[in-house]
C-alpha cells in the first residue's frame, strides 16, 4: 500500500440550530472489508429525538477511558459485528457536530480487514431502541444505502461524514495487493 495521507474533515450540523456545544466525543469507526471485496456495516432504525430514521452506519463508538482509538474500533467491531480485524490503517478523522445534544464528534476512521466473525455482543441499547443489524454489501450496494438514508435529518448527517471516508478506502483498497 502507497503512502497514507490521512483526511482531516471538519463538518457542521445544519440539520438542527446551534445553541450550543457542550461536550466533545471521542469515537472510533471502520470500513470494515473481507477477501471477496465486501464491506461491513450496521443499519440502525431509531425513533428518538433525532426522528423516526433507518439508516447505514460504520461499526464503532466511543473510545472509553484507557483505550487509544486503536484497541476501541478492535473492542467495537468485535461487539456490533462480531467481528476480529486487523487494522490497515488509520484512514483520518472526521469533526462533525450533533446540535440537537450540543455534542462535538472527533470520529477516528480506520480501515479494517475481517480475519474472522463470532456472535457479537450489542449492548441492550442497540437492540432495543436502534435494532442494529449487520449490513453486508458491495462498495455500490453501501454508496446506494447512504444515499438512501438521506431521508431523515440524521442520515444526512450521517452520510455527509461517512462517504467520503468511504471513497476515500475505495482508493486506499486499489492501491493494497489484497
Amino acid at each position: 500500500m502507497t503512502e497514507n495521507k490521512e483526511l482531516m474533515i471538519e463538518l457542521r450540523d445544519t440539520e438542527w440550530d446551534l445553541e450550543y456545544t457542550d461536550h466533545d466525543r471521542s469515537i472510533a469507526r471502520a470500513i470494515v472489508f473481507d477477501d471477496d471485496g465486501y464491506f461491513y456495516f450496521v443499519r440502525a432504525e431509531r425513533d428518538d429525538d433525532f426522528g423516526k430514521a433507518v439508516f447505514i452506519e460504520t461499526s464503532g463508538g466511543g473510545v472509553e477511558e484507557n483505550e487509544t482509538p486503536e484497541t476501541a474500533i478492535i473492542r467495537e467491531l468485535r461487539e456490533e459485528l462480531g467481528a476480529e480485524v486487523d487494522i490497515i490503517c488509520k484512514i483520518g478523522v472526521v469533526s462533525d457536530y450533533y446540535n440537537l445534544i450540543h455534542r462535538h464528534n472527533i470520529n477516528n476512521y480506520f480501515l479494517c480487514k475481517v480475519k474472522s466473525f463470532g456472535a457479537n455482543d450489542l449492548t441492550e441499547q442497540e437492540i432495543t431502541d436502534f435494532h442494529l443489524s449487520t449490513l453486508k454489501l458491495t462498495f455500490d450496494d453501501a454508496v446506494e444505502e447512504y444515499q438512501n438514508s438521506r431521508n431523515s435529518k440524521i442520515g444526512r448527517l450521517i452520510a455527509a461524514r461517512e462517504l467520503p471516508v468511504l471513497m476515500r478506502a475505495k482508493e486506499l483498497l486499489g492501491q493494497s495487493d489484497h
